[in-house]
C-alpha cells in the first residue's frame, strides 16, 4: 500500500514538473532560435535589448549568408530547427514563401509598408531599404578618382585591384550581378550583354572573399582598392570601425534591397518568435538600427526627425523587374560560375 502510494505521489510530481515546463511557468526559460545574416554586432546588439525585457528567454541565432539560410530551411522544412527569419532580400524570401516555407503573420504594423515591401498573403514584410553602393580604400583612391557609376569599375585601369564578395551565399551580390545582366537583358531579352560586363569585371578582380566581413578588412589592407557592396556595411565600417574606406552611390542608378522578416512554418516557439519580430520592427527599434547600423527603415509611419540626416538626401533607384531577376537569377548566376568566374586571370 505504501508502496502504490508513493508512485502516485512520484507521478503527481512528475506531472507537476511536466506542465510546468510546457506551460512556461514562473522562472522557466524560454527558448528562440534565429537564422539571419545581419552580423554580429546587430545581432548581439539586438538579442542583449530584447533579453533586458525579457530576461527568460534563451535565444540563439545563425549569422549566415541568406542563400544559405535558404538551403537550410528547405532541408528542415519537415522537421524545422528555427523559429525565425530576420534578413534576407525581398527576392529570397518570395521564393521561400512559393516553396510553403514561411508561416502567415501579420505583424500589428503590416499597413505602414508599401505594397511592394511584404507578400500578399502576409508571409514575410519588408525591414529595411539596402541600396548597393561603390566603394573604395579612401587612403589610396582620391574622391575625385573613385568609380561613380559601373562601367567605370571594369575600366581596364582597375585590373586586379578590384575584390568581390563571393555572391552564390549572398542576396547583396545576386542583386548587383543581377541588376547589371538587367541592364541589357530588358532591351534584347539575352543575358549575353549581362556576361560580357561581368566577364570585364573578372578581368578586374584580384578576389572573391568568402564574406562581407574579410572584403571591407581587405579593402583596408589595399589588398584591392575597390569594391561592391551594400551602403549600411560600409558606412558602419568607416563610421564605427574607422577603416579608410568610401562610397558612391551609381549615378545611373542602384538595386535598392527590400530586406525583410519571417517566422518559419512549424517554428518549434511560434509564439517567442512573434514577439521578437513585433520588438525588432517597433518605431524606436527601427530608429535605433538607423542611427547605430544605418538601416534605412521601410516603414512610412515613422518620425523622420528621428532618423539621420543622410537618409532624406535623395538617390536613383535602379529600375529592375524583380521577379524576372528572382526566376532568371540563379541560371545567370551559375553561368557566371562555370563560365566566367576566373577565366580572365589564366
Amino acid at each position: 500500500m505504501r508502496f502504490r502510494l508513493v508512485l502516485f505521489v512520484l507521478a503527481l510530481l512528475l506531472a507537476a514538473f511536466l506542465f510546468s515546463c510546457r506551460s512556461g511557468g514562473v522562472g522557466a526559460s524560454r527558448r528562440l532560435l534565429i537564422y539571419t545574416p545581419h552580423g554580429q554586432d546587430l545581432l548581439k546588439d539586438f538579442v542583449a535589448r530584447y533579453k533586458q525585457q525579457h530576461p527568460n528567454v534563451d535565444i540563439q541565432f545563425l549569422d549566415m549568408g541568406s542563400r544559405q539560410i535558404l538551403e537550410r530551411v528547405t532541408v528542415e522544412r519537415n522537421r524545422p530547427q528555427a523559429d525565425l527569419w530576420w534578413g534576407a532580400s525581398h527576392t529570397t524570401f518570395q521564393t521561400a514563401a512559393d516553396d510553403n516555407l514561411l508561416a502567415q503573420y501579420r505583424p500589428t504594423w503590416a499597413d505602414k509598408v508599401p505594397g511592394d515591401a511584404r507578400d500578399p498573403n502576409d508571409r514575410w514584410f519588408g525591414t529595411y531599404a539596402t541600396p548597393q553602393v561603390i566603394a573604395y580604400n579612401s587612403d589610396a583612391v582620391s574622391a575625385a578618382d573613385a568609380p561613380r557609376d559601373w562601367d567605370d569599375v571594369i575600366d581596364p585601369k582597375w585590373r586586379d585591384k578590384v575584390l568581390i564578395r563571393n555572391p552564390n551565399p549572398s542576396d547583396t551580390m545576386r542583386a548587383i550581378f543581377g541588376a547589371m545582366v538587367l541592364r541589357f537583358y530588358k532591351d534584347t531579352n539575352s543575358p549575353e550583354g549581362g556576361y560580357d560586363w561581368l566577364r570585364k569585371l573578372d578581368a578586374n578582380v584580384h578576389e572573391y572573399t568568402a564574406d562581407g566581413t574579410l572584403l571591407m578588412q581587405k579593402l583596408a589592407r589595399r589588398e584591392g582598392l575597390i569594391t561592391l557592396w551594400d551602403m549600411p556595411d560600409v558606412r558602419l565600417f568607416k563610421e564605427q570601425k574607422n577603416l579608410p574606406v568610401g562610397y558612391n552611390v551609381p549615378a545611373s542608378g542602384t538595386p535598392v534591397i527590400i530586406d525583410g522578416i519571417a517566422i518559419i512554418r512549424g517554428a518549434p516557439n511560434e509564439a517567442e518568435a512573434k514577439q521578437f519580430y513585433e520588438f525588432v520592427t517597433t518605431p524606436e527599434s527601427l530608429a535605433y538600427a538607423a542611427q547605430k547600423y544605418y538601416r534605412i527603415p521601410v516603414r512610412t509611419d515613422l518620425d523622420r526627425a528621428q532618423l539621420p540626416a543622410w537618409m532624406s538626401e535623395p538617390f536613383k533607384p535602379l529600375a529592375i523587374d524583380w521577379d524576372v531577376l528572382r526566376k532568371q537569377g540563379g541560371d545567370w548566376l551559375r553561368y557566371w560560375d562555370t563560365e566566367i568566374r576566373g577565366r580572365s586571370h589564366k
